[in-house]
């Protein structure tokens, strides 16, 4: 079974391809996105064979979005402009569909996906990425889990706090820890996660960070899988 996963922002385009996918029984829909932030969560979380993407949509087109991905799923482009299919290909796109879409016109697109899916070599797991995206004003952020030392959440809202910048993006605190290294972070009070490599010092109920002024508080329940993660419970 092939996992797909359909990036368009008119609706109507939305439903056309995804009732193309229900009548191949070769394919499952995973998700149909409205805007790429909301494919990239569905990207971080499960797991996309095959990419169906519009390329004019505001904010980010799919052109770039594919270029932002570290290991992006095969994709075919269906967009009503015929005059990004060379930078499609470049992209290594399976197939370039101008809209309209007919039926046997996906079907092609599809067999052509489908030959290549079906020989490919069966690949050695992918390391796991060191970085997460987040969305920044009008652009998708690559932010390295090296660059952060904390992130506090604000209800909808959490800070990521870098060396030398803050990054306010609209995401939950829980949506972010599922994004992040158990090894690598720890969440030491309801507001606030750290990179554990970053703590210099716990000090009573504060953590203290390389390079970083404030003092933070650790909230008694905690406390204890936090000292558990140095060894020293």
């Amino acid at each position: 079974m092939i996992n797909c996963l359909i990036i368009d922002d008119e609706p109507f385009a939305r439903e056309l391809l995804a009732g193309y996918v229900a009548q191949l029984p070769q394919l499952h829909l995973v998700a149909s996105c409205a805007h790429v932030f909301e494919a990239l969560e569905v990207l971080q979380q499960q797991r996309v064979d095959l990419l169906f993407s519009d390329i004019n949509m505001p904010q980010v087109n799919g052109l770039e979005f594919v270029r932002s991905l570290h290991a992006p799923p095969y994709v075919i482009f269906v967009t009503a402009s015929p005059h990004h299919a060379l930078e499609g290909y470049e992209l290594d796109a399976l197939d370039y569909v101008v809209k309209p879409v007919s039926l046997p016109r996906f079907m092609k697109a599809v067999n052509k996906a489908l030959a290549v899916l079906h020989s490919r070599p069966a690949a050695a797991p992918a390391p796991a990425p060191q970085y997460l995206f987040v969305k920044e004003g009008h652009a998708l952020r690559r932010v390295l889990f090296d660059e952060i030392y904390y992130i506090e959440g604000m209800k909808d809202y959490i800070k990521i706090i870098l060396k030398d910048r803050v990054i306010v993006t609209y995401l939950r605190m829980s949506r972010v820890e599922d994004q992040l290294p158990a090894d690598r972070f720890t969440r030491i009070q309801k507001s606030y996660l750290v990179r554990t490599d970053a703590i210099r010092a716990i000090s009573g109920n504060e953590a203290e960070l390389y390079d970083l002024p404030e003092k933070l508080p650790i909230g008694k329940q905690y406390r204890e899988a936090l000292l558990a993660h140095f060894g020293l419970g």
